[in-house]
């Protein structure tokens, strides 16, 4: 049963998704009222924040003043491949940060229309062979995370550096991913009245934007339509009343049957990546403390795995000379798909 809080936050957010569906083809305007009013969200006392550049991205390190873990996280922002940043998300991730007691990079990704597919995965590839090669840290080190296009965007960062023979992060949390960007979910249907913040008849045109030319069915576009196997263990929390619930339970089943390691969390009455209002939802702040324990037992687990012998000055140089452009990498799944 969901909480009275949750209750008054999607009452909030029903208000303000009719203010969305009116402006949600203005990107520039979208992005500055996302920007103003996200930015605003307290984040956790403790915390330190240091900002720097990788290459062309901007980038922020969040983390308490004394991790109690030597790994680090990756972190993926959502936002339809066109909205967010790291001023959107430092509340959340913050929060993530001090409940897992462990170092987060968040990075700016270059966003759609401006910068469609590839162009978000290049991005996210850049941060993960970065910290290998210059932060100093092995795979087994790293965890990799996301919400919403950026959990999708998360799944798509590990089938990218398989497909090139990368070695893969420790794990990942996934926090209700847009893995079909074709929208071919019932959800898209049986959950548009519910769903207090994304409007349905929206979200497959995004999807269309952040594809360009390729199609929304290639398997690094949308990853539920990948190859899942040999992947790292997954956590995916997914609320009941979203649009993109079968998103999620669609690609765990998926992963599952491939033969990857799944915790799937169902939370019943929640909206889209509720985690963002821990401020006020019981419901949120527990979902972190879940996403805490994951990241707790993962790196138990880690400690018994034995570890790589990575050439890290290698790695950009073996990403850029095998990357092959979105036009082409997948072709022939894609055709079979189709």
């Amino acid at each position: 049963m969901p909480s009275w809080q949750s209750k008054l936050v999607m009452t909030t957010m029903r208000q303000l998704k009719k203010r969305v569906t009116h402006i949600v083809d203005d990107i520039p305007r979208l992005r500055t009222e996302k920007e103003f009013f996200m930015s605003k969200l307290w984040a956790p006392a403790g915390m330190h924040y240091d900002a720097l550049r990788i290459e062309h991205l901007e980038a922020e390190w969040i983390m308490p003043k004394k991790p109690r873990h030597d790994k680090v996280m990756l972190y993926l922002h959502g936002g339809g491949y066109a909205l967010g940043s790291i001023n959107t998300h430092r509340s959340l991730i913050a929060r993530i940060s001090k409940e897992a007691g462990i170092r987060i990079l968040a990075i700016n990704y270059r966003l759609a229309p401006e910068h469609p597919f590839p162009a978000a995965l290049d991005d996210a590839v850049l941060a993960y062979t970065w910290l290998i090669e210059h932060a100093g840290y092995r795979p087994e080190d790293i965890l990799l995370a996301g919400d919403s296009a950026g959990g999708g965007l998360t799944i798509s960062t590990m089938l990218a550096l398989r497909q090139v023979n990368l070695p893969l992060p420790l794990a990942a949390v996934v926090l209700c991913p847009w893995t079909d960007l074709a929208g071919t979910g019932p959800s898209m249907r049986t959950k548009a009245e519910s769903d207090p913040l994304l409007p349905a008849c929206k979200l497959r045109a995004w999807g269309r934007q952040y594809a360009g030319d390729t199609s929304v069915r290639h398997p690094l576009v949308s990853p539920l339509y990948a190859d899942l196997s040999g992947l790292p263990p997954l956590l995916i929390h997914v609320g009941t009343e979203e649009i993109v619930f079968d998103d999620s339970t669609r690609i765990a089943e998926r992963a599952r049957e491939a033969g990857t390691p799944v915790t799937l969390e169902v939370w019943e009455g929640m909206p889209h990546v509720w985690h963002f209002s821990w401020h006020l939802m019981p419901e949120a702040r527990r979902a972190i403390s879940n996403i805490a324990r994951f990241v707790e037992a993962r790196i138990d687990d880690g400690k018994e795995r034995p570890k790589t012998d990575t050439k890290v000055t290698m790695l950009r140089h073996v990403y850029e000379a095998t990357k092959i452009s979105a036009a082409i990498l997948g072709a022939a799944v894609v055709r079979n798909l189709l």
